[in-house]
């Protein structure tokens, strides 16, 4: 668990590491805020398309081989992102990155499910969530501070030893815990998912700069989205598929993942636009954007063991109820930025968001695994973490979007600020949404095993 948790700390640093590095890296790289947010998002996205593939390495290869395949293609993609002379070669990077690490968190949570029994899954994960959410509490702020005193790629030169330690640790240390099967892989549907996935994120991304009516707009959605349902059908009729939706039958399961998909939206679009707000609009440090979010980063990181406490004893749906209306008060508090908003005003609010995050997110990934049998559990988590990961890219492509449209068709001098605060409107709707469905989740989830939809 050692070995997991470090190398779970280092791709979750990594994929919250750039969010108050964007604007030194768009300086120096000359790109604007559309192009910049593909650093987050080609993350989270390429974590997405390999989650699917990772049920099947997972009943392929021991656990030992493919945590050390997977931290050194980290490692190797860290390295390459440290020492990239442009952007292109910097995308590279990112891209090898989010390759490993998206093997190395379903990994970690699918054998924190199998070594623990179903009462005592709330407190792991709630310690797990404890040991991984310092890695969002030192990321923003250690960019901060370094970008403001070194240059942007020292962030990488400080993570590559982290990750060459937790290699060196694995190969003397790390033991076999899953079970191989041997399914065969279908590279169609690998080759359908990455389209599906790929299309509809680069239509989102790139309609902030080409307009929504832009033909190459429509073009990339309309093929992400007929590649997604050619490969929704034919996961459905293959045997051994790269991503078991029939978990999706079990209505719990269902409901919960829609609604951790809403919220890591809202919660990395905000993260990332709230930098740019702040060093581009109001011209404060990298440094100050950083120590901004950290006493929220570091709340959230002390809430996860007592919440998994909660949610053992109680189940999913008061926490969700109470967290999910706390988010809804957060975004709105965001929706009246101004040129004159202070530093302790956003670093409450900011907190607050949150804390709120801290009593759904743990609980409902939680309460959604724990409906499904247990061989289910390596394919929930796959499509879990897919459908989040894959949401929190869009979500911050939506999100930026909207601010950058919002701005550009703007006529007040301070129209980049209404963008930010009409995406956090956007915000405020989803957060609703989320609450709505919440009152769904039975208050027992918790020791649900079987809840089935008719």
């Amino acid at each position: 668990m050692a070995v997991l948790l470090i190398g779970a700390f280092v791709a979750i640093l990594n994929q919250t590491l750039l969010t108050t590095a964007l604007p030194p890296i768009m300086e120096d790289l000359r790109i604007d805020p559309n192009t910049a947010q593909w650093l987050t998002t080609i993350f989270m996205l390429v974590n997405g398309i390999m989650i699917p593939i990772t049920a099947f390495l997972i009943e392929t290869f021991t656990t030992r081989k493919l945590f050390i395949s997977a931290i050194s293609m980290f490692a190797a993609g860290t390295f390459i992102c440290a020492i990239s002379p442009n952007f292109s070669i910097l995308m590279v990077g990112r891209v090898i990155q989010a390759a490993g690490a998206g093997i190395m968190m379903p990994l970690m949570q699918t054998i924190v499910l199998l070594i623990f029994p179903i009462h005592k899954r709330g407190q792991a994960m709630g310690f797990m969530g404890l040991v991984i959410s310092f890695a969002p509490a030192i990321g923003p702020t250690l960019a901060g501070i370094i970008v403001d005193h070194f240059h942007w790629r020292t962030l990488f030169y400080i993570v590559f030893p982290i990750a060459v330690f937790d290699i060196i640790f694995a190969y003397f240390i790390l033991k076999n815990v899953t079970e191989q099967k041997f399914p065969k892989v279908d590279v169609l549907s690998i080759i359908l998912s990455t389209f599906g996935f790929g299309g509809i994120l680069y239509g989102f991304s790139s309609a902030g700069s080409l307009g929504w009516s832009h033909e190459a707009v429509l073009i990339s959605i309309s093929i992400g989205i007929i590649s997604l349902i050619f490969f929704s059908h034919r996961q459905l009729r293959l045997r051994e598929p790269i991503l078991e939706l029939r978990v999706l039958k079990y209505r719990i399961f269902t409901l919960t993942t829609i609604i951790g998909m809403i919220v890591f939206m809202v919660m990395v679009g905000g993260a990332t636009i709230l930098p740019l707000y702040m060093q581009d609009m109001r011209n404060f440090t990298a440094t100050e954007s950083g120590l901004m979010m950290l006493p929220g980063a570091i709340l959230m990181g002390l809430m996860s063991p007592i919440t998994g406490r909660i949610f053992d004893r109680v189940g999913a749906k008061w926490l969700m109820l109470i967290g999910l209306s706390l988010m809804a008060i957060s975004n709105v508090l965001y929706t009246d930025l101004s040129e004159e908003t202070p530093l302790t005003f956003m670093m409450a609010v900011y907190t607050l968001r949150m804390f709120s995050i801290s009593l759904v997110m743990m609980p409902i990934t939680t309460a959604g695994l724990n409906s499904l049998p247990r061989d289910l559990i390596p394919h929930g988590t796959a499509v879990n973490n897919t459908f989040r990961q894959v949401s929190g890219s869009i979500g911050t492509a939506l999100l930026i979007t909207i601010m950058t449209t919002v701005a550009w068709r703007s006529d007040a001098g301070d129209a980049m600020i209404t963008g930010v605060n009409t995406a956090f409107w956007v915000s405020f709707v989803l957060s609703l949404l989320c609450l709505v469905l919440s009152f769904y989740v039975k208050s027992n989830a918790a020791s649900t095993k079987t809840s089935r939809s008719t």
